[in-house]
């Protein structure tokens, strides 16, 4: 999650935000090299008093300033190009997780389980600080780690967005449109998330909250979560 005075990342839990990160390392190291290169012809221009009344034109430079630029800009487009594929790439996905954007909170919905849904409140903090201001919900997403899962994003009223930075994942809720996009959890943890839409007065308060799990446990909490269903049908 982000902590105080964090610039960097958060630590990556999935594959495509270990390749969002080594990106934005490798484009970093472009602009910095010519941020310093643009530095230094400025202040020689600056702190000299060359000049050249009879210059009339310096073909050989200008193409060297033409061309060492659109070098510089296919190091970066590839690697995004390459980026953007990848994150668009959804092979065969072994839960389908659905996700449904409201003003203040979210509903979820495991569609290959019978009659898994349930809503995210977020919870208030309390006093002895065993939860997260503005980020703990009364109830998290449970995730298998090391499986591929789909994602299906829409809304009911506004648009909203569905954001976890440390899995690579923000993917917008249009009401009346149904988004998908996919992830890979490798570890297992607890990961935080916020809408970052501008949905209205309160869309900060929108956490996100997954908890990810050995396939092992994710089949008991699925049996855990039926038969408690079950039970309730039952006494009903």
């Amino acid at each position: 999650m982000a902590t105080w005075s964090n610039f960097n990342y958060q630590n990556s839990a999935s594959p495509l935000m270990e390749q969002i990160i080594f990106f934005h390392d490798h484009t970093l190291i472009i602009l910095i090299m010519i941020t310093i290169l643009v530095a230094y012809l400025m202040m020689n221009l600056f702190f000299n008093n060359y000049i050249n009344r009879f210059l009339l034109e310096g073909q050989m430079i200008e193409l060297i300033w033409t061309i060492l630029p659109a070098i510089t800009l296919i190091f970066i487009a590839l690697p995004s190009l390459r980026l953007l594929y990848l994150l668009d790439e959804l092979n065969n996905p072994l839960i389908t997780l659905k996700s449904i954007g409201h003003q203040w909170y979210w509903s979820y919905e495991y569609s290959d389980f019978y009659n898994i849904e349930f809503d995210s409140y977020m919870i208030q903090s309390n006093e002895n600080l065993s939860n997260f201001r503005l980020l703990d919900v009364d109830n998290r997403i449970i995730l298998p780690m090391n499986n591929q899962i789909r994602i299906l994003v829409t809304a009911t009223d506004v648009i909203h967005s569905w954001t976890i930075p440390s899995l690579g994942v923000k993917i917008d809720a249009n009401p009346g449109r149904l988004n998908q996009t996919s992830f890979f959890i490798n570890r297992p943890g607890i990961y935080y998330g916020q809408c970052s839409e501008i949905c209205g007065a309160n869309h900060s308060f929108m956490p996100i909250v997954v908890e990810s799990i050995s396939m092992k446990n994710f089949i008991n909490w699925i049996n855990n979560y039926s038969l408690d269903d079950w039970k309730q049908v039952l006494v009903s």
